[in-house]
């Protein structure tokens, strides 16, 4: 000030001071993000950089996280700067009410609504955690659980005419479905269940803690149920495929003996069941929680506060998305459609004639 009077400088200038000034004052520091969204209409979670053409949940992301000054803009192009890293890479259409993100912000005053400002209704960050500086989101995972909501009529036998709108799940059927599915826990080769991996592939060995299928419920006059599983880590289809196979033994257009088959060596044409109803519900940091958990400096990846938060980001567009696309696109109906093409037998009579051979 000279002679009490301020000087009169571009207001753009102080802004950009300010900012500056403001960044300077925020450090960056490793968090985990918990998110929820509709995988509707995405090309699933991870980013295709340089194909805009397929629009991914990450996207969505680092476009909010930098209109929201949370990361500077020249990091927005590469990721690896912000050690960006997510937890699951959900398939095209997949939904999340669990999915974790690990990488370095600004931590800025009310981050999380200045991000979910920036992200569309059916993304939204429901909470945050300070993490150790190593902390890697994928790597540090121990497990993840995923559900897969589906129209019960798709456990309708082939043999039997079924109205969708009428057909409802008896008990005898959802016992065969979930000793089907308990069949899976353990450790098993499942390299029939993915592409690109063969017999002999030691990544194709994957452990599953849990999978059942509870009870159904009646939502806009179609029963539906939901299939729980909780594994290590799962490959690209896997869950689709394992349930899929499942579908195609109850409905009685493969034998039982297949799933086994399925783990050996020879290929077997297991089905993949549409994506809509895949969800990842939460992901598990059991290990890091241990060690780092209760140390003073770092919280329990645990989201209890949260749970209210996601259920009701579930109700509001994560099951709506599945019922009413379903109704529309009936994507449950014309898969099973497709399931008569599929040669199951192939695989049961050579593994017919390898029995015969040994013997």
């Amino acid at each position: 000030e000279e002679n009490g009077h301020p000087n009169k400088r571009l207001k753009r200038d102080t802004d950009e001071e300010d900012a500056e000034e403001r960044n300077k004052k925020s450090p960056k520091r490793k968090i985990v993000l918990l998110m929820a969204y509709s995988g509707k209409g995405y090309h699933g979670m991870q980013r295709n950089v340089g194909s805009s053409q397929f629009k991914t949940i990450e996207d969505d992301l680092v476009s909010a996280l930098v209109q929201s000054g949370c990361i500077p803009e020249n990091h927005g192009e590469d990721m690896k700067k912000m050690s960006f890293q997510r937890c699951a890479r959900t398939d095209k259409g997949v939904s999340a009410a669990g999915q974790i993100v690990s990488l370095k912000v600004r931590l800025i005053d009310d981050i999380l609504e200045k991000i979910n400002n920036h992200l569309p209704s059916h993304i939204r960050i429901l909470g945050l955690k300070r993490v150790t500086g190593g902390f890697n989101s994928k790597n540090k995972c121990d497990a993840r659980t995923y559900s897969y909501m589906l129209p019960t009529f798709a456990f309708a036998h082939k043999d039997h005419d079924v109205q969708e709108g009428v057909y409802r799940l008896d008990r005898e059927t959802l016992e065969k479905v979930n000793k089907l599915l308990a069949c899976y826990k353990g450790t098993h080769n499942f390299h029939n269940f993915t592409s690109q991996k063969g017999p002999r592939d030691p990544s194709a060995k994957r452990y599953i803690m849990e999978m059942y299928c509870g009870e159904p419920f009646v939502r806009e006059d179609i029963e539906f149920a939901v299939i729980k599983v909780k594994g290590q880590s799962f490959m690209m289809h896997q869950i689709r495929k394992m349930i899929g196979l499942v579908i195609a033994i109850v409905k009685g257009y493969a034998a039982e003996s297949i799933m086994e088959l399925s783990w050996g060596e020879e290929k077997v044409d297991v089905p993949k069941a549409p994506g809509l109803g895949l969800v990842l519900e939460r992901v598990h940091f059991e290990k890091y929680n241990r060690r780092f958990g209760n140390d003073g400096l770092h919280e329990p990846l645990e989201w209890t506060e949260e749970e209210e938060k996601i259920a009701v980001f579930k109700e509001q567009y994560i099951y709506p998305t599945i019922i009413n696309t379903e109704r529309e696109e009936k994507s449950m109906v014309n898969w099973l459609n497709t399931l008569s093409i599929h040669d199951f037998n192939s695989s049961v009579v050579g593994m017919q004639a390898n029995n015969k051979n040994s013997k």
